[in-house]
């Protein structure tokens, strides 16, 4: 386990909101990272949200994995500047936005890419999952299907966006996408192995494990969040 080896254990800010629509979650994280770029010394954030229904791309990211035509649809969306293809956010998938100043941690994107994969991994294991990785790839498995997707964008050692885990959301919404670009590998969500599963214990249960992998301790704001 590739845990942080920090002696002390920053303070993080964390937030846990129900369904956001993306566009204000991108623009509060950019404020929150802007912020930070400016004053290193603010602490660490971990937001946890939903979205409604959107694609989001990546900023090199082909629009051939998309079946449809962006131009011409109903569906939202929109290219970003974290890395990666394209993938699809809807309620009922968790997602995680670590804005972290990587200085008090590690400054090594592999390792955080790693960390942030741990995280979720550990996560898995309190369900009685296996989660896995694939060589060559980011994200974590569970019996060859892709649960979590990650992407992330570090301006100045400054994080922002994060992961997203399909905990029991309409999983139809990756029908119109190749996901992450990957065609040979399915995605899938938990409620596929625990049909009971609620995303709230999810949301309570990730947030433990990021603190146990990134070392850091919890100030838990509002639930409004901004």
């Amino acid at each position: 386990m590739m845990y942080s080896h920090k002696t002390e254990n920053p303070r993080c800010l964390l937030y846990k909101r129900g369904v956001t629509p993306y566009l204000e979650a991108l623009e509060w994280q950019r404020s929150l990272l802007a912020e930070r770029v400016q004053n290193p010394q603010l602490e660490d954030v971990l937001i946890l949200l939903e979205h409604p229904s959107v694609y989001t791309l990546g900023q090199g990211a082909t629009l051939d994995f998309l079946k449809f035509d962006p131009q011409q649809t109903d569906y939202e969306v929109h290219r970003i500047e974290r890395g990666g293809e394209v993938t699809y956010h809807c309620p009922g998938q968790l997602v995680g936005y670590p804005i972290l100043n990587l200085r008090r941690h590690q400054q090594d994107l592999h390792w955080y890419l790693r960390q942030l994969e741990e995280v979720l991994i550990l996560l898995l294991s309190i369900y009685g999952l296996q989660g896995e990785r694939v060589a060559g790839f980011t994200g974590v498995w569970v019996e060859g299907k892709k649960v979590a997707a990650i992407g992330i964008k570090v301006s100045r050692w400054i994080t922002m966006h994060g992961f997203a885990l399909n905990v029991c959301p309409n999983m139809r919404g990756f029908q119109q996408i190749v996901p992450c670009g990957i065609a040979d590998k399915p995605v899938a969500s938990l409620a596929e192995w625990l049909p009971d599963i609620h995303i709230e214990q999810v949301r309570e249960d990730v947030a433990l494990s990021f603190a146990k992998v990134f070392g850091v301790h919890f100030l838990e704001t509002e639930n409004c969040g901004k």
